[in-house]
């Protein structure tokens, strides 16, 4: 089981936002929670089951164990991450 944290592409409001999702909702909460986010960050809509962090945040998730990937490099394996977050969004959160 994994935690992953894509490259921070995503500029809104003067930063750069990644994406924070994992293998298993339980998972995802769970480092969220470690990293401090609160549970009310959580997006769970089209995009599938995430939680957006700063560029900052996710240096720490990385040195936390998040395992970086790259929507470039890596895009096979961030496109069948994308299906299991669109999944698990689908099927709610516990």
């Amino acid at each position: 089981m994994s935690v992953y944290v894509d490259d921070a592409v995503v500029l809104w409001r003067g930063q750069r936002w990644a994406h924070l999702m994992a293998d298993t909702l339980v998972e995802l909460h769970a480092f969220a929670a470690q990293l401090g986010i609160p549970r009310r960050a959580f997006q769970n809509k089209t995009s599938g089951a995430h939680y957006d962090v700063p560029a900052a945040l996710r240096e720490q998730a990385i040195a936390l164990g998040a395992v970086p990937i790259s929507r470039h490099r890596d895009r096979d394996l961030v496109r069948a991450i994308i299906r299991q977050a669109k999944a698990q969004g689908r099927g709610g959160s516990p």
